[in-house]
């Protein structure tokens, strides 16, 4: 960064729209690229977010706004993370200091956010298609616009991009295919189709011969080109503007380029918290205690434990390595850990062919991720009762990545499925023993999900144990309401039933361990009772709460149940902590509660 150069001029507070953009001369782009680079780096610095996907794109992200008539032309950003010079250009300046703070604006691509947000994007390798589909819609409706989808930082390795550039292909229409081939995920990028961009880039692939290979598929070919060289991007942007059918436009970028520490350690600054812009390094907010080790370390650990006595043990993600913990076990065990890329449906039904085979995979992947497996699991894992372990970080709220990476839903989505077994762990000691239990456990799948971030600084236990299955466990026993928590929300209930006990009400607390199967003697505790609470960090429809209730409708039992859990909407960005407070999701609510049931 250059923040003392006072002689340079300063364009991004002129820039409003991208109509504000195309008046400066090109010869000063290259200034507002380090303009942008700036505010980029501090912005982050103190919200925390993706900063070397976005310091990657910005000489992208300019020339394609200085070419293309946003938001009459379509420009549709793979998974998000890397719009935020998208939106500095399209008029957010103003509010980009609230970048993935509670009503501010996103870190993701929001179409309620502004018009130039043309497709949302949360989760990655959907451009494609949300383009293709647009492109279809322009000739039924005979308009006349153009449509650009900018994929990369993974986008590409994902089955539904390769699934749309075949049809694209196939299909023949006037859409423009941004490659931002940066060599990177969150890590480096696998698989065959990378290593046939890196040899094209190293000159090992004849042009022409991958001209004509991409012809072959219905494709023009462009490039590659110097992702950084905003003069020469413009130019060769301008004649693409005018070639007929679909166009795939190779461009090579350095992910975190322009800030020093993003640039030697860009897993570190795909997505970072706070960080000291000097030194790069991260600032430990709130004071948190950074000793007690997180669920995803929880896991990573107990997992090497277990390998290391069970060699059919492997451990399985998508391209979520460092995010899941698993960082720690592929040190310990690279020929144990399978990265897929981004593609959660692959790497699902991969585990399934690894359990046929007698191996005991063990998949890692964000509970927001798995959702894009769904068909999977039902239909390659539980319908033929495979023994795979589904780890699910990141249940619950995620904080400020927003609507799309909460894990609101899991409790809901996979409990509906027969045959699958579904646990929660109350803390960090509770999850080394679920881990234990799933990897022991051979009669079908079995997933555990959890919540991000830091236990709650509990001790271990040295000796793991299996946790009998369907077993629930009564942690105090009352007589006036039942309160049944599921996974971390055990602390809110324990902290509740303690301040309870001054207001003269007694309460069982029961830590559910287990959604699946349904431990029937939470039900008989209920019925004894009357009386119950039931809280979860998870959708209140079709989750826990819901599940105890139908059980107490099919057997007949009159007891009054409120359910505490996410209610029936998107929740937006926020602190992990604020959003519980703010959904109900804490002993204070679940003591107000109470007080309204016993009347008191």
């Amino acid at each position: 960064m250059n923040t003392n150069d006072s002689n340079k001029k300063m364009f991004l507070k002129t820039i409003s729209s991208p109509e504000d953009l195309k008046k400066i001369d090109i010869s000063y782009l290259p200034d507002l690229a380090s303009e942008i680079r700036e505010v980029l780096i501090k912005t982050v610095s103190e919200t925390g977010g993706h900063l070397a996907p976005n310091l990657g794109v910005i000489e992208i992200t300019i020339a394609l706004h200085y070419v293309y008539n946003s938001p009459i032309d379509k420009l549709i950003w793979d998974v998000g993370h890397q719009g935020y010079v998208h939106k500095l250009i399209t008029g957010r300046l103003p509010r980009f200091h609230t970048l993935r703070q509670y009503e501010g604006i996103s870190g993701f691509l929001k179409r309620d956010e502004s018009e130039h947000d043309i497709f949302g994007a949360g989760h990655a390798s959907t451009s494609i298609s949300s383009a293709l589909g647009l492109a279809l819609a322009r000739d039924i409706n005979k308009e006349s616009y153009n449509v650009v989808a900018i994929i990369g930082d993974g986008g590409l390795t994902g089955g539904m991009a390769l699934e749309a550039l075949n049809h694209a292909g196939h299909l023949g229409k006037n859409i423009t295919i941004v490659l931002n081939d940066n060599m990177m995920s969150i890590s480096k990028n696998l698989g065959a189709i990378s290593q046939y961009l890196s040899k094209i880039k190293e000159g090992k692939i004849n042009h022409k011969s991958n001209e004509e290979m991409l012809s072959y598929l219905g494709y023009t070919y462009f490039g590659p080109y110097d992702g950084h060289n905003i003069a020469s991007l413009i130019t060769e942007f301008q004649k693409i503007k005018r070639v007929s059918g679909p166009v795939i436009v190779h461009v090579i970028t350095e992910k975190g380029k322009g800030y020093k520490y993003s640039e030697l350690d860009k897993v570190k600054f795909h997505g970072i918290g706070q960080f000291n812009i000097a030194n790069g390094e991260k600032i430990n907010v709130n004071n948190q205690d950074i000793d007690i080790p997180s669920y995803s370390e929880i896991f990573a650990d107990t997992l090497i434990k277990l390998a290391e006595k069970n060699p059919k043990i492997i451990a399985i993600s998508a391209a979520m390595i460092p995010g899941t913990g698993l960082k720690r076990f592929e040190k310990i065990f690279p020929d144990r850990t399978i990265d897929v890329g981004i593609c959660e449906q692959h790497a699902v039904t991969l585990a399934g062919g690894l359990a046929i085979g007698g191996i005991k995979p063990v998949v890692a992947i964000y509970s927001t991720f798995l959702q894009r497996a769904f068909d999977q699991i039902i239909h390659d894992i539980c319908i033929q009762k495979l023994p795979v372990v589904f780890a699910l970080d990141r249940a619950g709220f995620v904080g400020d990545d927003g609507p799309t990476h909460h894990g609101s839903f899991d409790l809901s989505y996979l409990s509906l499925i027969p045959n699958l077994v579904i646990m929660a762990p109350k803390d960090e000691n509770e999850l080394q023993h679920m881990i234990n239990t799933a990897v022991n456990y051979d009669e079908g799948p079995i997933a555990i999900r959890y919540p991000r971030g830091k236990g709650f600084g509990i001790s271990l236990d040295r000796d793991l144990i299996n946790i009998p299955i369907g077993e629930s466990e009564i942690l105090r026993k009352g007589n006036d309401i039942a309160i049944i928590g599921i996974g971390n929300m055990v602390h809110e209930a324990l902290k509740a039933s303690k301040i309870l006990i001054n207001k003269s009400i007694s309460s069982t607390v029961i830590n559910a361990r287990f959604v699946k199967p349904l431990d029937l003697n939470i039900i008989k505790e209920i019925e004894r009772i009357g009386k119950a609470i039931v809280i979860e960090e998870n959708s209140k429809n079709g989750g826990f709460g819901s599940i105890i209730i139908s059980h107490l409708n099919e057997k007949g039992i009159n007891a009054e149940i409120k359910s505490i859990g996410i209610p029936d909407e998107f929740i937006e960005h926020g602190k992990q902590k604020f959003l519980r407070e703010k959904y109900g999701l804490s002993a204070e609510n679940i003591i107000k509660i109470a007080s309204n049931m016993l009347n008191l």
